[in-house]
């Protein structure tokens, strides 16, 4: 036996239960149509002209009705006669390659088929100002050389900093638009001024460049389209800054204060760029944002298979396994700290066999007398919350919430073979 089994082998796994949390479900039905209502602008129909190129920016997260809001979106150019194509914009994502955004973009749903256009992928940028600080404000080429810039993305909180835009539209022109030189300048003095210069360089782009309108969505609990609106470009900062305020109104949450062991499945890239999203976990990768539950000790167990490797967002974590490490690509991990400039999430967490260790490491680690009243939550994913699993120390939370639901008697968790959840 070695010394980890040894100092772990009595540490109790408490009995769970499953708990159903209740949100507002709220969304719309029909988001073609209300995307075609809301492109039915007349200063939209006057600015789009027959034969103009017009680039339209798509972005690398699981974002809802992510492939038909494109389509509608190009279908809607096209009706005017214009001739669209789409940039991949992401920043870095995508291993900073234009091949990888192309493929990232693929993962998500869209290509070149189902849009019905081109999709022109490149890295190269160009320089279009400078901040008063001397940030430069970089743009992709192809999107500078267009007619005009049409911008899609989803509005909700950031999971870094806090500010009245965070990611939505102007990110998206500031960030993504920007390529991994705009990303990178746009993080060059850290998130604690990160919401003010993404609105700097937004400004700067919507004032030398000819942006259309943007199209954004804000998502309910479940990761529906509740809301869906086409902005002008003199509209585009202040309605953002309102569509903020209902995006962290619809965000789903663990319904407890305090947690002394959160237990997390799987982290990935195509749940949140921090692999699993701070504002769920309280876990902040910067000291420039809060908001969530206390929790003691973190343990993520696996990454997701579309994250291909990318294990972002586990030096966040206390404890993780082997078999996370083992499926981690260190090169794609590392590339998202030196692009971010924050390091610690793309650190390994203190890294055990299996499931089993792992779950008893922060059991004896969360800083309780009495192990078997550990306050225990375990999620799939961060994206995931309509239905998780609480230890016997919550019951009495659970009844006294008129969000949460019981929905198992208690039972014992099970492990295989090799230690690891059934």
């Amino acid at each position: 036996m070695s010394i980890i089994d040894e100092l772990l082998k009595d540490i109790p796994v408490p009995k769970m239960m499953k708990v159903k949390q209740t949100f507002d479900n709220k969304q719309i039905d029909d988001v073609d149509q209300a995307l075609t209502d809301a492109l039915q602008q007349e200063e939209i129909r006057k600015t789009v002209k027959p034969g103009m190129e017009i680039a339209v920016a798509v972005g690398s997260r699981g974002v809802d009705q992510i492939v038909e809001v494109t389509a509608r979106t190009i279908k809607f150019l096209q009706d005017l006669g214009a001739k669209p194509f789409i940039v991949p914009s992401m920043g870095s994502h995508g291993g900073a390659s234009a091949e990888g955004q192309i493929a990232v973009l693929a993962h998500l749903g869209v290509t070149e088929e189902s849009a019905n256009c081109e999709i022109r992928s490149s890295m190269e940028v160009v320089e279009i100002g400078q901040l008063e600080n001397g940030l430069p404000v970089y743009v992709d080429k192809y999107a500078s050389e267009a007619d005009g810039i049409v911008v899609i993305n989803r509005v909700k909180p950031h999971t870094a900093f806090r500010g009245t835009v965070e990611s939505g539209i102007m990110k998206m022109i500031a960030i993504g638009l920007g390529k991994q030189k705009g990303a990178e300048a746009c993080h060059q003095l850290g998130f604690e001024h990160m919401g003010k210069h993404i609105i700097l360089m937004s400004n700067m782009i919507l004032e030398k460049l000819p942006v259309l309108f943007g199209v954004a969505t804000v998502e309910n609990a479940f990761d529906k389209v509740a809301h869906v609106e086409v902005l002008l470009p003199d509209v585009i900062e202040s309605r953002e800054t309102e569509l903020q305020k209902l995006a962290k109104k619809l965000l789903p949450k663990i319904n407890f204060k305090n947690i002394d062991v959160l237990i997390i499945d799987e982290i990935g890239k195509n749940i949140s760029g921090d692999g699993m999203d701070p504002n769920i976990t309280g876990r902040y990768p910067t000291p420039y944002a809060h908001g969530g539950p206390e929790v003691n000790k973190m343990v993520v167990l696996d990454l997701t298979h579309e994250t291909e490797g990318n294990a972002n967002g586990v030096g966040t974590a206390d404890f993780t396994t082997q078999r996370l490490i083992d499926k981690t690509d260190w090169d794609a991990t590392y590339a998202n700290g030196l692009t971010s400039t924050v390091v610690a999430p793309t650190k390994a967490a203190t890294t055990l066999a299996n499931d089993r260790l792992a779950l008893k490491a922060a059991i004896k680690t969360c800083n309780i007398l009495d192990f078997t009243q550990v306050k225990m939550v375990r999620i799939k994913n961060t994206l995931e919350l309509s239905e998780i699993e609480v230890s016997e120390a919550l019951l009495d939370e659970v009844e006294n919430n008129e969000y949460l639901t019981k929905v198992s008697a208690l039972f014992e968790l099970e492990f295989d073979d090799e230690g690891n959840l059934a």
